[in-house]
């Protein structure tokens, strides 16, 4: 048992699909049209989660049996290749505590699959660090893949890089030259190039967007892979139809309607086909449907995910053609062969289609479960994940906000839903507030002296609006009293001092700017016209404030360095260039900025919070980018950004500036903490953690029994009433405005 001396980092997933994903395959072309020939292509695990899966061509599949480490593990012999009972399937899962790579091996005959990590087929030493590992594929002799197990040379350049591991010796190798980051792999039908998406050749990188990331096309030749040549600007998700031919998608510029026809919106996603030794580009999709993620089947046909109509809104009923699909189209000519919307799973979104045996299947992932309320999931057990961080443990919880008490006994967050505060204690799972009205329910937090929560109530996403702190009293006792604390402007994210008679807190108050306060009586709180002690003040955003464990200084996030002329909006959602700064809790004078996003300071570094011992601080960043091909991803409709992970910066003696002889010495300290840990590697947006002194394994902690081997699954409140699954998802994204 690893001993977690440092204790535990729990956090959520924002976004992350609300039921398990899996992988199925669809012959093609349907025998008959209304036939349901969904076949499951890996194990019938419960609660996993399966996806972006590739077959492994044959020829692939013989050598990897040879290696040693899989040929002491498995009976498959090249004899079973050939005579058509073995077959494999390289896909990523979630099953080992990362978001890694899986061999799947498929027998016929008895009927079985064996699943192995890429560690236990090749061995430990390229495959031992925490990391994502994605878009596995195969050349004659390689494996080709991303990772992101190697840190990128810059702040917010993505780690994502294409490395290829020897299927004869095992030797790993880096593909994508320092500097530079790529996406989406895949190989020419000769095995003799390689094509990806990459940031190399874009201005600036990548530059926070958050749905269309506008990489270019580079092609590699197999044998000299650092010689790339860019075969297209503005293109993703490449595929080659030929060895002269790629496919590849592109969210389009506004159209120009034709004369007499209407579109319900102006920007679509579509597919393309280039010609490389013309350059000559040619649209396949039609203009007026989204289409995405292809894979092509020859030098004219691809398979493509499509959504041909748009829904009317979150949690709406939808029709088939409201769902993602999949279907073929011919570049020669406009017609299409629809796959999936012939199927039983017609009302479920399908997912990042792939080929099997030359064509003959169409395989996709997809949700995997019936509806689920969110009762149901939020009851699922929490989950422990791989830390980068040896001495502490991590996991993650099934709501948003976790926050636990200082004893370490109980444990609070507040559902997908943000309508109930739940509570993980010695008297089990319950709610200990839940709110029937239009309001939310956001950032609980624990006073740190007695048995009392905080919580956020008002509208989510608009800070014109009046949200007030309300405390919970006896929360574990069932003597519960609910009474608010605030009673005019827009309040959120309040921390207890150590003693707990205190809150800090981000309010608008009387001129509009999102500043901090304290609250010197968190028992009467500042109602009826009292007034709180004012400790920061400016034309800038201050929020996301926590008190340190010894009670000297608050942590927090603030927009205050943000340069003159920069938008005021980051991608249409929030003010953008969030730091992290320190500040004395009865000095305002005194502050220190700790951590920036990147060297311009744009970006986001948010919600910090304190290490118990008060030495670190983990907070949830962009510093890594963004780490897959955003439209790929299962994205709700309220989705806002689909990356972000967790870090942990060390603190300097030199950051954690003293009094000596009654008088601050150094005046404003204002510099960046330059070593940081990134401590999750995650498609998905990580955030909101919270650091508590009790490792994952101690037995006294009522939310550690909550950490069995298995799975979890977020809370999803949007049951469909068509029948459909109980997740909305889109080709699109709404994009509210953050709540900071």
């Amino acid at each position: 048992m690893v001993e977690h001396k440092r204790g535990s980092i729990a956090f959520f997933a924002t976004y992350r699909t609300p039921v398990p994903l899996d992988i199925f395959s669809c012959p093609f072309p349907l025998p008959k049209p209304t036939e349901n020939d969904e076949l499951p292509m890996i194990d019938d695990k419960k609660d996993e989660y399966n996806y972006n899966g590739r077959e492994i061509p044959k020829d692939a599949l013989k050598k990897l049996l040879k290696l040693p480490n899989l040929k002491s593990k498995t009976e498959g012999k090249e004899a079973d290749v050939d005579n058509g009972n073995l077959s494999g399937i390289i896909f990523v899962s979630e099953r080992n505590r990362q978001e890694l790579l899986h061999v799947a091996l498929r027998f016929q005959s008895p009927p079985k699959v064996e699943i192995y990590l890429l560690a236990e087929i090749f061995g430990t030493d390229d495959f031992k660090k925490v990391c994502l590992e994605d878009s596995g594929c195969f050349t004659d002799n390689h494996l080709i893949y991303v990772s992101t197990k190697e840190p990128a040379t810059a702040r917010r350049q993505p780690w994502t890089a294409v490395y290829q591991t020897s299927l004869l010796t095992g030797v790993t190798d880096r593909l994508t030259p320092p500097g530079t980051a790529d996406l989406s792999p895949s190989v020419s039908p000769s095995k003799k190039m390689i094509a990806v998406a990459s940031f190399q050749g874009k201005a600036g990188g990548w530059d926070g967007e958050i749905e269309d990331l506008k990489t270019n096309i580079y092609i590699m030749d197999v044998k000299s892979p650092h010689t790339r040549r860019m075969i297209v600007k503005n293109g993703g998700w490449p595929t080659w139809g030929s060895d002269n031919v790629i496919f590849f998608h592109r969210k389009d510029d506004p159209i120009i309607h034709p004369p007499g026809q209407k579109f319900p919106k102006d920007v679509f996603w579509g597919v393309y086909r280039v010609e490389i030794s013309t350059g000559i580009v040619k649209r396949v999709t039609p203009l007026n449907i989204d289409g995405f993620t292809p894979v092509a089947i020859d030098p004219n046909r691809v398979v493509v995910v499509t959504v041909r109509e748009e829904s009317q809104g979150l949690g709406a009923a939808r029709v088939v053609d409201q769902f993602r699909q999949i279907e073929i189209f011919d570049s020669r000519n406009e017609h299409s062969t629809r796959i999936t919307q012939n199927t039983t799973s017609s009302k479920a979104d399908h997912f990042n289609p792939f080929l099997i045996d030359g064509g003959k299947l169409i395989g996709y992932h997809r949700g995997r479960s019936d509806k689920l309320s969110f009762d149901q999931a939020v009851e699922r057990p929490f989950q422990t994940l791989d830390s980068s961080l040896p001495d502490v443990g991590l996991f993650r919880v099934s709501g948003v906000f976790p926050t636990i008490s200082k004893d370490g006994k109980r444990l609070a967050f507040v559902d997908n839903e943000f309508k109930a505060v739940w509570v993980a204690d010695s008297n089990g799972l319950h709610i200990a507030y839940e709110e029937d009205g239009p309001d939310r329910l956001f950032s609980p937090v624990w006073n740190q002296s007695e048995d009392t929560l905080y919580v956020c109530v008002g509208p989510s996403f608009n800070e014109r609006m009046n949200v007030n702190i309300n405390a919970i009293t006896h929360v574990s006792k069932y003597r519960r009293q609910f009474y608010a604390l605030t009673d005019q402007y827009n309040n959120a994210f309040p921390s207890s001092s150590p003693d707990g008679k205190k809150l800090v807190y981000r309010s608008t108050g009387k001129d509009g700017f999102k500043n901090l306060y304290i609250m010197e009586d968190s028992k009467r709180g500042v109602v009826k016209g009292r007034e709180p002690r004012r400790l920061t003040k400016g034309e800038w955003t201050d929020t996301h404030c926590q008190w340190s464990p010894k009670g000297d200084w608050i942590v927090f996030s603030s927009t205050r360095d943000k340069p003159a002329g920069a938008p005021e909006l980051d991608q249409g959602l929030d003010p953008g260039y969030f730091a992290v700064f320190l500040v004395k809790w009865d000095n305002p004078d005194v502050l220190v900025r700790v951590m920036t996003s990147g060297t311009n300071i744009s970006g986001h570094v948010n919600h910090p919070c304190f290490s118990p011992d008060g030495r670190s601080i983990v907070v949830t960043s962009d510093i890594a980018g963004v780490s897959v091909d955003p439209i790929s991803l299962p994205l709700f409709e309220h989705s806002v950004r689909p990356y972000g992970d967790i870090f942990s910066i060390d603190l300097p003696d030199d950051h954690l500036v003293t009094y000596q002889d009654g008088k601050y010495q150094g005046g404003k300290h204002v510099r960046d903490v330059e070593k940081f840990t990134r401590i999750t590697h995650s498609k998905y947006e990580y955030s909101t953690a919270t650091w508590t002194n009790f490792a994952t394994q101690d037995p006294n902690r009522a939310w550690s029994m909550r950490l069995p081997a298995g799975d979890f699954t977020p809370s999803c409140p949007y049951l469909h009433q068509d029948g459909g699954e109980s997740y909305h998802m889109t080709g699109h994204l709404l994009l509210p405005k953050r709540c900071c």
